[in-house]
């Protein structure tokens, strides 16, 4: 085929372009995670009776705290939200403060998870306890090292956006960014759903 004809009907199934390469991939990871909170969940639903004679989630759950924890996670998202139109926007100024309330959001959330953590663990009620507990612990403790993760990696495209602007890459990260800090919402409400409200009943 001449040169000519090539330039006239190009080769098709070349390298994608980045950007799908990259929001494919990161699409696997949350499905991977997903997975993963699946088999986290599942193991919770068959343990959650397993409390060898200790605490049951009706005595150690304080469904206000959890509430507020709740409310500190849906509003992060809702900032989060903004995050992506500024980003859109090429704000600076949007980005850090809705960036700024999103991380406060997201502390006090782990702020109160770990207290309640704490709390339980002061009144016997480790994840050592029961099988029950282990499987709680497990669970919503890898919800709250996911919400560390997330805020880590918000902290850094803070970092990139202040130090190299809105190239292409870093406009690809913080859509990541979004995505995942939406799916972590997601899991929540399962989680709160499941192991909170069903464990009260």
């Amino acid at each position: 085929m001449s040169a000519a004809a090539i330039q006239a009907h190009p080769i098709s199934g070349g390298p994608a372009p980045v950007r799908i390469v990259v929001s494919f991939g990161f699409w696997v990871f949350l499905l991977s995670d997903i997975v993963m909170f699946s088999a986290l969940f599942a193991a919770y639903a068959v343990l959650h009776d397993h409390t060898a004679d200790g605490p049951t989630g009706r005595q150690l759950f304080n469904l206000t705290h959890v509430a507020i924890e709740t409310g500190c996670l849906l509003i992060s998202s809702f900032t989060c939200g903004i995050l992506t139109l500024c980003t859109e926007a090429r704000s600076k100024v949007g980005i850090y403060l809705a960036a700024a309330a999103t991380l406060v959001l997201g502390a006090s959330f782990l702020g109160i998870e770990i207290a309640e953590f704490a709390g339980m663990v002061a009144r016997g009620a480790g994840p050592s306890r029961s099988a029950f507990l282990s499987a709680f612990f497990t669970l919503v403790g890898t919800h709250g090292l996911h919400v560390t993760a997330g805020m880590v990696f918000l902290l850094v495209m803070l970092a990139q956006v202040a130090t190299r602007g809105f190239i292409p890459a870093t406009m690809r990260r913080l859509r990541c960014f979004a995505l995942f800090w939406h799916a972590l919402d997601i899991v929540w409400v399962a989680l709160f759903s499941v192991v909170y409200l069903m464990g009260m009943g």
